[in-house]
């Protein structure tokens, strides 16, 4: 008897877009970590909608995004885990050391990664809430 069968689907015409979204407390700490350190860009922003507000931070164009989410009368937790990564991959070196020299230049000083992998080539930087952000110096390949 062989294992369970997969059912064969086509790939969506286009690819899906990707939206990461957290639960966040401090937008205002939170935007300068990612827009200011992290060189993303504010994509858009809502304000009390049925209670919640935030800002939608990634680059014009990519088929991602990361929402960060404050509900009213909440707080929010802080990561659960050093593992809660988003991690850029930036395959050249002057492109890596400008994004690390950035982070580093508006007061954000890398911590060791939990897992050792991360640091053989890249750096890691915790953000307000305890996620952590990886700036890793290699291509991703499959």
């Amino acid at each position: 008897m062989s294992g369970p069968q997969t059912e064969r689907r086509d790939p969506p015409a286009a690819a899906p877009t990707l939206r990461v979204a957290r639960p966040a407390n401090d937008l205002a700490a939170l935007e300068r970590f990612y827009v200011d350190g992290a060189g993303l860009r504010r994509l858009t922003s809502f304000e009390d909608h049925a209670g919640f507000s935030g800002v939608i931070l990634g680059h014009p164009g990519a088929s991602w995004h990361l929402e960060l989410v404050r509900e009213a009368g909440t707080v929010a937790p802080r990561a659960p885990s050093p593992e809660c990564l988003l991690v850029l991959y930036l395959p050249e070196a002057r492109d890596w050391a400008v994004a690390v020299d950035r982070m580093t230049a508006h007061g954000y000083e890398p911590v060791p990664s939990h897992n050792p992998y991360w640091d053989a080539a890249g750096r890691t930087f915790e953000d307000p809430d305890g996620y952590r952000l990886v700036f890793q110096n290699r291509p991703w390949t499959l």
